[in-house]
């Protein structure tokens, strides 16, 4: 039987790569819904080629000129707005796998109603568990949910421990970003358009800003734990600038698995697609011949001190990486509106860390108090600092 999708971001970076797999594989995949921000043209285009029986973007006024395009195109995808809509459609029995590709605290409440419902649920939106991890754990559990992870570092531990159990350690593996060798002294100069410049990968602007000053490896580190409940201690990060090692784990008896192939998105994406099988997923096959040499190094606390606020936060609990998340999506913002030196990203973040008093937080609506007295926190923060 075909499965059918539900694709949450489908017109970012990952949606792209998830539409190009399916589109490898029609006998396999069809498409449910497909959900978008703002970019209209692009989702237009996506239904066109895969006619999804839905299609979200966030805007009333933007859901009925896609109602128009699509009409004129003889379409009958019924076009929608709206948070509630994604809940809705994420849950809906019309699909049986959701992709979950909204980058920030937007994919939460989406990605928590489809793990409700009990869906395949491959999931690319780090924010989910790193604000809800408890939570969104738990419905997986209790409503028979299977998580598979999408992130290139998550989906190679998830990997290398399908077959061999419990690990000792897990090692995830950053490319350092545009800025691993530049003088530390110059990043406070960093543009928007430098930062957002990756040398391995091709990501929408937060993410290639949280590459840029190792956020994402904050995010993903909190990720590790509650995916694979990994206490912190046995969490660590590598610099590996040429971004083919994706993820290592330890065994006890000094083992060590690694996961390797092309920086591109669609082989985790096809890996999970498939699961438990496997498939083309359009991806050119690794020659390490021509990699010649794979390099690994600590992380240098100085020049990436996002990293350790991620430990920080698992330290405290609760809460904690909730506001962590918070804070960063308003610092990032603050830098790409030339609001915040780039350096001063990370300065934002601990400061609101250091103000926040975390607690438990059992319900969604919780969560987003949290979330929102963070963001106040933070913007009162940049404001402060760059009035």
């Amino acid at each position: 039987m075909q499965q059918r999708l539900t694709i949450l971001g489908s017109t970012g970076s990952i949606g792209v790569s998830a539409l190009d797999v399916v589109a490898r594989h029609p006998e396999r995949f069809s498409v449910f819904a497909l959900c978008a921000h703002r970019n209209l043209k692009r989702l237009a285009e996506q239904c066109l080629q895969f006619a999804p029986e839905y299609a979200v973007i966030g805007s009333a006024a933007d859901a009925a000129q896609l109602k128009t395009r699509l009409a004129r195109a003889g379409l009958r995808t019924q076009a929608l707005c709206g948070e509630a809509a994604l809940a809705a459609l994420a849950a809906d029995s019309g699909c049986d796998t959701v992709i979950a590709a909204i980058v920030g605290a937007a994919g939460l409440a989406p990605t928590l109603a489809a793990a409700r419902a009990g869906k395949r649920l491959l999931l690319a939106n780090k924010e989910a568990l790193v604000m809800s991890g408890a939570l969104l754990m738990d419905a997986v559990r209790r409503h028979h949910a299977i998580l598979l992870p999408i992130d290139s570092e998550h989906n190679a531990i998830y990997q290398c421990l399908a077959t061999h159990g419990k690990a000792e350690q897990i090692i995830l593996t950053a490319s350092g970003g545009p800025f691993l060798t530049r003088d530390a002294a110059s990043l406070a100069d960093v543009t928007p358009a430098e930062a957002c410049a990756h040398p391995n990968w091709s990501m929408g602007r937060k993410v290639s800003v949280d590459s840029a000053t190792m956020m994402n490896k904050a995010l993903e580190v909190i990720e590790a734990h509650w995916l694979f409940n990994m206490p912190a201690h046995a969490i660590e990060v590598l610099i590996h600038p040429q971004s083919i090692v994706h993820s290592m784990v330890r065994y006890a008896d000094g083992s060590m698995l690694a996961q390797m192939s092309y920086p591109d998105m669609r082989t985790p994406i096809a890996h999970a697609l498939a699961w438990p099988q496997r498939i083309a997923s359009g991806v050119a096959k690794l020659d390490l011949s021509s990699v010649a040499e794979l390099n690994f190094e600590r992380v240098d606390p100085v020049r990436f001190p996002a990293l350790n606020l991620a430990f920080e936060a698992l330290r405290q609990g609760g809460t904690a990486s909730a506001a962590l998340n918070a804070a960063n999506e308003i610092a990032v913002d603050a830098f790409l509106r030339g609001r915040a030196r780039f350096t001063e990203i990370t300065a934002v973040i601990e400061r609101v860390l250091e103000r926040f008093e975390p607690g438990a937080a059992h319900t969604l609506e919780e969560i987003f108090t949290v979330d929102a007295r963070a963001r106040r926190l933070a913007q009162e923060v940049v404001s402060t600092l760059f009035p």
